[in-house]
């Protein structure tokens, strides 16, 4: 039985066709890979393709110690489809390397809404995302946690905080926005913000504000002394 290609599965499953959708944060890791493998191997099409080989090294941390030549030898990649991901895992080391001088500082909820703004201020859909931050308050990345409307069980501290422990955050700062366009905290934002404060404080990493994103405006809950 012939494999499946990328373009012959379902619209609603093709990697691509998600990312444009979505953003790709909302992608898995398998389905990143799959786009950068492109096609799959006979009798495995490109999504099982690119699960086989995260299992077979380990997930994502795996696959980033393999030199190109260890990359070459698993089945169906070769010496062109290695060299290409093993550059791709390079860009992404080197982009999270810079000096953390350079990276973004958070002084205000402004500082936060302009990094976001013309972003999430489209989005047809909530998205939660948590950004972790250094001693100094320099940025050191955002996280997506759910896409959907905002709720406890969409929202669990386990999967906000278990990036901000990795990487060794002093604190976070919870956003997300409103497709409606008014920034306005529902009910749901506060019992929510509350919830995550409280698992902050508990873990020692303390939520310092959340920043909720409208059309073109915003509202900080620590600002109206919700926090």
């Amino acid at each position: 039985m012939d494999y499946l290609r990328l373009k012959d599965l379902p619209e609603d499953l093709l990697p691509r066709e998600r990312l444009y959708q979505l953003g790709p944060e909302a992608l898995s890791n398998r389905e990143i890979l799959a786009i950068l493998l492109r096609t799959g191997i006979k009798g495995e099409n490109v999504l099982s393709f690119a699960e086989r080989i995260l299992v077979s090294v380990g997930g994502l941390s795996g696959l980033g110690k393999l030199t190109v030549h260890e990359l070459s030898q698993i089945h169906g990649l070769g010496k062109a489809k290695s060299a290409e991901l093993k550059a791709a895992l390079e860009l992404g080391r080197r982009s999270v390397s810079v000096d953390p001088m350079s990276r973004p500082m958070i002084n205000s909820p402004q500082d936060v809404a302009h990094m976001v703004m013309e972003e999430m201020r489209f989005l047809d859909r909530e998205h939660f995302r948590v950004v972790f931050l250094s001693t100094k308050n320099h940025v050191l990345g955002i996280s997506p946690v759910s896409i959907g409307s905002l709720n406890s069980s969409l929202v669990h501290p386990r999967e906000c905080f278990k990036e901000a422990i990795r990487r060794n955050s002093n604190a976070i700062i919870l956003l997300h926005n409103h497709p409606s366009g008014d920034p306005t905290p529902s009910q749901e934002d506060i019992e929510v913000t509350h919830r995550l404060a409280d698992g902050g404080k508990i873990l020692g990493i303390e939520v310092l504000d959340h920043v909720i994103i409208g059309d073109n405006r915003f509202i900080s809950l620590k600002e109206r002394g919700i926090i």
